[in-house]
């Protein structure tokens, strides 16, 4: 046990992009799928710097009313690892969520990737419910 203690810190990830990677394919079956329920999310605006040299965030919505949207994600119960080495072996739920490229209202202030968004209860319910040949379509879109 103190081997896996003097070991590197897992801090994990909260992005999931690279869908091809072996890491992130034991994780797609429909048990470890999750949706996250947000009306808004944010990207630092790159552009934009207040006082102090602070980045504000710059926030997307689905529209003016902030209607609920939804974060395509996958979760893990009971993931045993050392998350920070000064609490050692521990065991957590942890989750992620899936990032696709960004589409033409994100890709200004953030032209790397944004959050796979599922906005109708179909999309929803083919993540949740599918199998990984036909959700796997819902990341391959900005």
């Amino acid at each position: 046990m103190d081997e896996l203690l003097r070991m590197e810190p897992d801090r994990g990830v909260t992005n999931v992009r690279k869908l091809n990677l072996k890491h992130w394919r034991q994780w797609f079956g429909v048990e470890h799928r999750c949706i996250v329920p947000v009306s808004t999310f944010a990207e630092p605006d790159p552009d934009s710097q207040e006082p102090g040299g602070k980045v504000p965030n710059a926030w997307f919505g689905r529209n003016e009313s902030k209607e609920l949207m939804f974060f395509a994600g996958i979760h893990v119960l009971q993931w045993t690892s050392v998350r920070k080495v000064k609490d050692g072996l521990t065991t957590d739920g942890l989750y992620g969520f899936l990032t696709t490229n960004p589409n033409d209202i994100v890709k200004p202030i953030h032209g790397k990737a944004m959050p796979v968004l599922l906005l109708t209860k179909e999309e929803t319910d083919v993540w949740m419910n599918a199998p990984w040949e036909e959700a796997q379509h819902l990341a391959a879109r900005p």
